[in-house]
């Protein structure tokens, strides 16, 4: 890498590192809720009946089902999500957000936009953000390039 590859390459690792750290301690503060929880949460929010097939849940989430399973579990204990059986399918196991989880999110919801906007929304002019918008797209055509989390990340597209 040249100098300014390896300057970006740099401010990116950074990004990438102290982000997740950001979000994870707003949302454990103000909600009690690590990051991921939250994302599982709002994963279900967003889901018909707000339920999912766990492998779904993990799929969306990128997620290993063992990982996924164990939060899970960490959320039933918190009455946040129930796991229950398909009556079609008794090998299928789902999740559902329980109206205790479905209001976690309602409130966590304002606090994580509003330190979402301040640490990257608003720190763009409309035109940046227009282009790490384009810089995402071309970054997820190879990190992604079946969009096997597409749904995921499509889903607000306009």
């Amino acid at each position: 890498m040249d100098s300014r590859q390896l300057a970006t390459w740099v401010r990116l690792t950074a990004v990438l590192e102290l982000l997740p750290g950001i979000l994870d301690a707003q949302l454990r503060k103000d909600s009690g809720l690590t990051h991921f929880e939250y994302y599982v949460l709002a994963m279900l929010s967003e889901s018909p009946e707000r339920s999912l097939r766990m492998s779904e849940l993990a799929a969306q989430t990128n997620a290993t089902l063992p990982r996924l399973s164990h939060v899970v579990s960490r959320l039933e204990g918190r009455e946040l999500v129930e796991r229950y059986h398909s009556a079609d399918d008794a090998r299928a196991t789902y999740a559902r957000l329980t109206e205790s989880g479905w209001q976690a999110v309602r409130e966590a919801a304002p606090g994580h936009v509003e330190t979402v906007r301040h640490h990257v929304i608003d720190a763009l002019t409309a035109e940046q953000l227009d282009q790490l918008g384009e810089i995402t797209e071309t970054m997820l055509e190879r990190l992604d390039p079946d969009e096997k989390l597409g749904p995921v990340y499509r889903r607000h597209d306009s």
